[in-house]
């Protein structure tokens, strides 16, 4: 894979924004965007577990998914103050996925604003993400096709991103929004999946208070360097065509993909899963 760094500047104006990467879409790293914000210096693991300790939040790990599965159906569930304990003391796959901590606890909301930058941001919505060291989420693309700000707290975050014009390239499975779950993106086995090396993306490392802006659609695979969280804020998408595919996704797609799971069971999920390599080497004039 050929994985470029990710831009960074230290600010930026909404003019700026607009200009150089929201229109070309293209990802930025703000270093500065949240320093006048009370979570900078207010948001660290211990201050959530004092504030939303007693909360039960649900956990994901990096098992593959079953027919079983609903769609983002939780692994298991925690207290909070547990949770952060764990996550402190040893490494762990358990994470917390689009965890909506504000409705949970209100008084988040007094810590952090909707940043200006010429971003229609969804304020009903900020979501928060959780992880232990070295935990990973696998590569994905959201369902909405959103341009996501990620602002990261505590610790570090390792991000790799793909435009859409890559999904070609990345086993992406059929009727999900998912690539090969097996397919380890520190260290691709190219043996098995050799049209990776045709992928081009980009890389970055996130470190607290810094502000990563994915454009719509981007594929992105989050590693948990160190333990950490994050918070997203989302806008939908600027282009009428990526407008439709989120329609599609969420009024169409996911319900399809459900209903064929509930029909042909853990066949319709290794099927996908065959059809993720043998269309992806069809699309490359490889042997199937």
């Amino acid at each position: 894979m050929k994985l470029t760094e990710i831009h960074r500047v230290k600010n930026i104006t909404k003019e700026e924004f607009v200009k150089n990467y929201l229109k070309p879409q293209k990802p930025v790293v703000i270093e500065n965007l949240i320093g006048g914000w009370p979570a900078y210096d207010k948001w660290s693991l211990d201050y959530i577990k004092e504030i939303a300790g007693d909360k039960e939040v649900p956990l994901y790990d990096d098992r593959p998914v079953t027919h079983k599965d609903g769609f983002n159906q939780a692994h298991a569930t925690m207290k909070m103050a547990d949770y952060v304990d764990l996550l402190k003391r040893e490494p762990t796959n358990y994470r917390i996925f689009l965890y909506n901590i504000m409705k949970e606890v209100p008084s988040l909301k007094k810590d952090f604003k909707f940043p200006k930058i010429g971003l229609r941001l969804i304020k009903q919505i900020p979501m928060v993400f959780f992880g232990g060291e070295n935990s990973k989420v696998f590569m994905h693309h959201d369902i909405d096709w959103a341009n996501i700000l990620h602002f990261h707290f505590h610790g570090k975050k390792q991000c790799i991103l793909f435009p859409p014009d890559q999904t070609e390239n990345l086993y992406k499975v059929p009727h999900s929004l998912i690539t090969r779950e097996d397919i380890d993106f520190d260290h691709p086995d190219y043996e098995k999946f050799p049209v990776l090396k045709k992928a081009e993306g980009f890389i970055c490392e996130l470190n607290h208070g810094e502000t990563l802006y994915m454009p719509e659609g981007y594929w992105h695979y989050m590693k948990y360097v160190t333990p950490g969280f994050s918070m997203s804020l989302r806008a939908l998408p600027r282009k009428p065509k990526h407008l439709l595919k989120a329609v599609y996704n969420v009024f169409i797609m996911r319900h399809f993909d459900n209903l064929m799971r509930r029909r042909k069971g853990q066949a319709w999920i290794d099927e996908k899963n065959e059809r993720a390599i043998a269309e992806t080497h069809k699309k490359h004039g490889l042997a199937v």
